[in-house]
């Protein structure tokens, strides 16, 4: 029995057994193309819903003065080395670690 004889033997009853599976992919795919017109036609009904996009003279009026203040971090004030090269661990010493200078107070009167 030649190899190419027995392997068209075996293909034959399985390409002709098609049975459920070729009635059941047809259904699936229309139910699943179902699917994706139903949720474009949702989409569009929602964003149809949403009031439009305001015009110009609708806009935000901008601020008088600004309205971001430059803080200074206490934790910032380390400066990075002045030749350029990065702070290895050991070099950090306790930068980072320690309690925080106390805030200078004012005078009260």
């Amino acid at each position: 029995m030649d190899v190419l004889s027995a392997v068209n033997a075996v293909e034959a009853p399985l390409a002709a057994s098609a049975g459920a599976l070729g009635v059941v992919m047809p259904i699936v795919a229309l139910a699943v193309v179902a699917l994706l017109i139903g949720g474009f036609i949702l989409s569009k009904r929602k964003h149809d819903a949403e009031p439009p996009p305001p015009r110009p003279d609708e806009q935000p009026l901008k601020p008088e003065g600004r309205t971001h203040v430059e803080q200074h971090d206490p934790h910032s004030s380390d400066q990075f080395p002045a030749d350029g090269h990065a702070l290895s661990p050991y070099e950090l010493k306790d930068h980072g670690n320690g309690p925080l200078p106390p805030d200078e107070e004012r005078p009260r009167g």
